[in-house]
This record gives structure tokens, sequence and C-alpha cells, in this order.
């Protein structure tokens, strides 16, 4: 401690003596890089992962599920139940039939679309299907037998709305399904959206019962499982190939791997770009220390001659060096939080500034495009993407920072452990 006490006097008084000095402005603009860097880099990445979850959410929960299981017999599916409700990982059970299907809507419109059956309480069983997909119009009510919820987007295609009919022209089933018919004739009863495009444009549902009906006596039931923590569908994987060997269980990474891939390919990118924002700020930080270490080159060798070992002297430019990163670290951290959390705010803010300032040029340059002067859309939807902000990962960045600019520190330093003492004070 007594070491360390000395250290930190000693690299004060620098700091002190140092606010006038050359490299001081290298310092200041320094700690402003790691500032900005880190606001920037939190702020990317929690709405790279607000983008991302949004997409991942809507297929875990509508979709995929955490894991499949199927080829489960009739006289085996109760037993399977009640060993799934026995089980503290599995959230939900969903059984379901699915299949591929051509719809024809209003004034001759077709469209392809995915037909999934589903048990009529599906919406009040599970909790995360229900926050997932939002009712734009009518209810999700697949009583009665003939009853159909689309997405936004298949409605759209098909000129529907709620009370529409609907026909699933051509439908792929067992052998015993008429592959082209005019009889499979559904009532739209709700259209719904979700966070992922592809699931409004091409999902529709129907009634576990209707599904059995239509999809013919060899259709594949299929049971969708939702687990409890983030590596939960592996345990019950092998739970279930112990207990039930003949299943068939396939785990979402199974059937979205390139998908998801691709995702997780694109914020690693991200990140990387970003984060040669520190390289830059620690290439500066590095010169800056050179440069300091030259300046200070007669008080090295004086405590040198006073005992200090080169190591500790060197530890005092690493605790400038450090001073610098918490300097510009923390503002960065405290301002990407802000950020974060206001984002909307954040975006509304910009989206009125510019059209503020394009209002105050077209008045000076063209006055009469006024009129069809309008604030940019893509500010909106930027404003709509939630941020999400993972604490390893602001950990991360924040800590980085920090590691950055003591690592140029240190390595600025080593030219103290080369420096004779006794040259420099015979030059002085």
């Amino acid at each position: 401690m007594s070491g360390f006490k000395w250290i930190y006097f000693v690299s004060r008084r620098i700091s002190r003596i140092n606010r006038k000095g050359r490299t001081s402005v290298t310092s200041a603009l320094a700690s402003l890089g790691l500032c900005f860097g880190v606001a920037s880099l939190i702020v990317v990445l929690s709405v790279m992962n607000g983008f991302q979850m949004s997409f991942k959410d809507a297929i875990m929960e509508i979709s995929s599920y955490d894991a499949r299981v199927s080829n489960i017999t009739e006289q085996q599916e109760e037993e399977f139940l009640s060993w799934c409700s026995g089980r503290s990982d599995v959230e939900c059970v969903v059984p379901f039939y699915e299949a591929q299907g051509l719809m024809a809507g209003t004034g001759g419109r077709q469209s392809a679309a995915l037909v999934r059956a589903v048990p009529q309480n599906t919406m009040q069983e599970d909790a995360g299907f229900k926050k997932q997909l939002r009712m734009v119009a009518g209810k999700f009510d697949l009583s009665g037998g003939d009853g159909i919820i689309v997405g936004n987007t298949l409605a759209h295609n098909l000129g529907l709305h709620v009370g529409s009919r609907v026909n699933i022209l051509a439908l792929s089933g067992s052998s015993d399904v008429s592959l082209l018919s005019a009889n499979r004739q559904f009532v739209v009863k709700g259209i719904f959206f979700c966070g992922y495009s592809d699931i409004n444009a091409a999902y529709s549902f129907i009634s576990l019962d209707a599904g059995k009906t239509n999809f013919g006596a060899g259709a594949k039931k299929t049971f969708g499982i939702k687990t409890s923590g983030s590596s939960g569908e592996m345990a019950f994987l092998g739970a279930v190939k112990n207990k039930f060997p003949d299943a068939q269980v396939s785990v979402w990474r199974d059937y979205n791997r390139s998908f998801f891939g691709a995702l997780r390919m694109e914020k690693t990118m991200m990140f990387l770009l970003i984060l040669l924002i520190f390289v830059v700020v620690a290439v500066n930080i590095y010169n800056g220390m050179r440069r300091l270490v030259y300046e200070r080159k007669d008080d090295i060798a004086v405590l040198s001659a006073l005992g200090a070992h080169p190591r500790d002297v060197q530890n005092v430019f690493v605790m400038q060096g450090a001073s610098v990163g918490i300097g510009g670290c923390v503002p960065g951290l405290l301002l990407g939080i802000f950020l974060c959390l206001n984002i909307e705010g954040v975006f509304t803010f910009l989206s009125k500034a510019q059209y503020f300032f394009m209002y105050i040029i077209y008045s000076i340059i063209s006055p009469q495009s006024l009129p069809y002067l309008s604030e940019n859309p893509m500010f909106a939807v930027y404003a709509n993407i939630p941020a999400r902000m993972f604490p390893q990962e602001v950990a991360f960045v924040f800590l980085f920072g920090i590691f950055s600019s003591v690592l140029a520190a240190a390595l600025a330093g080593r030219n103290i452990l080369k420096m004779k003492v006794a040259e420099v004070l015979r030059d002085e």
C-alpha cells in the first residue's frame, strides 16, 4: 500500500503540472474519444440487440418453439403430456399440425401460406405467444371449426378483412387429402402482427380439429415445447430421448441455424467496426504518453536516483493512462445508458432538428419547396426499435475502454526501463 500511495501521489502531481503542458490536449481528446466510443458502442449494440431480439422472440414464441417433439403415438400422448407437466423446466406444451398451402382471397388474389392448426386456447395457455402475436383486427377466435387467423401482410396480399372468406386452394398433406380443392373455406376471424415480417406474410392459424379434418389422417402431430433458461432445451432433449426413445426431437438451433448465424455475424461485424474507435484512441494515448515520458525524463531520473524502481516509475504513467481511460469511459457509460433508455426521444429530437435545419435552408434557397418538406420517416422507424442492454456487453465495453488506455500507457512507458539515470543527470 505504501508503494501504491507514492505512485498515486506522483501521478496526481504530474497531472496537475501537465494541465498546461503540450500533452494535456492529447489527453483531453483521448478521453473525449473514449467517451464517444463507449457511448456509441453501447448504443449500437443495444439497438442491434433490440433489432435482433424482436426477430428472435417472434420466431421462438410463434413459429419454432425451443424444441419440437414428434413421432409420439396416440397411446403415448397422454403419458407424454403428463411427463412434461411434471418437469419444472417446461413452461408450456402446444400440440399442432402444419402444412403448406396456396390461399385464394377476394378478387382472385392468391398467395402461398403456411397453415398451422393449434388448440383454441393457445392464446390463454401460451403467454409468450400472446405477447408476440398482437391482434390488429378481430380476435384470436378459432371456435366453430371454420375460423382462421392470418398475418397482416398475408391479409393485404389477399385483400382480406375480418369476416372475409378465404379458400385454401392447394394444401400439402397426407394421401387421403385432395391436393386441389374449392371446399376448404374459412372465415377470417382476426388479423395479427408480429415483429418478424416473414411470419406476417405467410402464417395463418386454424383450430386443431379443423387441421385434423383438412390435413388428413396421416398428418403428423408435433408438440412445440417452451423451456425455461437459455439452454433448457438441451437438457429437455436428453430427457426426452431417455424417456421416449422413438420420439423425434429437434431444437430451435437445428432449423434456424442459418438465420440466427447471419444475425450473429451482422452484430459481430458491427462490433468490430466500432471497436476501431478504441484503436485510434489507444494510439493517441500511446503517442501522448511517450511525449510525456520524454518531457519528464529529468523527474524520472531524480525519482530513480532517490531509489524508485523503474517498474514503479513506469506504473506512475500507467496510472496516468488509467485516469485518462476512467475519465473517458465513465461519462461514456452514463451517456450510452441514457441514450438507450431514451432512444425514442433521441430519434424524435433528431427528426425535428433535421426538419428545423432543412426548413431554414429551404427558406433561404427555395421557399417554394417548403410545402413539400416533411420529417424523415426513417427516424420514426428507428425510434420504434427497442434498445436492449445486456449487462455483460456493457461491462465488456466499459472495461475494454479502460484496458486499451492502460495498455497504451504501459507500452509507452517501456522507455523508462531503458533510461540511464546517470546520462540524464549528466546532460542536465
